[in-house]
């Protein structure tokens, strides 16, 4: 299946004409809403829980917890690596 590009299909001469009349008198185009504005204190807020998420975590785990988690994750790392023969 092919990937999906995030990039628009270019415009052609009517196409871009037209957005540029209607951006000119200043409409929003059809395709293009506009996107609202976050609140700022949610955001800081959002942003204090996920920097103290991962810390906050580790600090409840214990020893023997943190060391099957570690060797799980190397075990997955060396598993997806291919033997150059």
């Amino acid at each position: 299946m092919p990937k999906r590009s995030s990039k628009r299909k270019p415009e052609d001469e009517n196409q871009a004409a037209f957005r540029m009349v209607r951006e000119s008198l200043g409409e929003q185009p059809a395709d293009e809403t506009p996107k609202k504005a976050k609140n700022p204190a949610a955001v800081s807020l959002g942003r204090l829980g996920g920097l103290k998420g991962g810390k906050a975590r580790a600090a409840k785990l214990s020893e023997k917890r943190k060391i099957e988690i570690a060797k799980r994750a190397a075990r997955a790392r060396w598993s997806k690596r291919q033997d150059p023969a």
